[in-house]
């Protein structure tokens, strides 16, 4: 028994495929999906969502969205996406270093729209560096 999973973005599927195993990057923490798993929809954090295929684990980077999980359907409407295997590594440790600075820069001060989009950056920065990652 195996889930099937489409990750949508406004622009593209992402993926569309078989998964023995999801973990979601929900707003809550990390959720685990498995076959049978009770009908559901929640939210997702900008984070990296994992997929177990034939024994081995893949990574897409996920910018924010909703999930549905509906009789092993697993349907994840996100912002934005990237496949992990897509993402280049050296670039996405670039960008990261260059979202923390800008972020350190507005540490002092108080709560603006300035802070809430560098936070939001670092955070997209983290999430491309952890996908990129090879898994083992």
């Amino acid at each position: 028994m195996s889930l099937t999973l489409r990750v949508l973005a406004p622009d593209q599927s992402v993926f569309d495929g078989t998964a023995e195993e999801v973990i979601l990057p929900s707003t809550t923490g990390l959720l685990g999906i498995l076959p049978g798993h009770i009908s559901m929809v929640t939210a997702l954090d900008i984070g990296v969502l994992r997929v177990l295929q034939n024994g081995s684990w893949n990574s897409i980077a996920l910018m924010g969205g909703f999930a549905e999980v509906e009789a092993n359907d697993v349907t994840v409407l996100v912002n934005g996406a990237e496949l992990g295997e897509e993402i280049d590594e050296i670039s996405a440790e670039a960008d990261l270093e260059k979202a923390k600075t800008e972020f350190q820069q507005l540490e002092g001060q108080e709560a603006s729209p300035e802070k809430l989009k560098a936070q939001q950056k670092l955070n997209q920065a983290r999430a491309r560096v952890q996908a990129s990652k090879k898994e083992s």
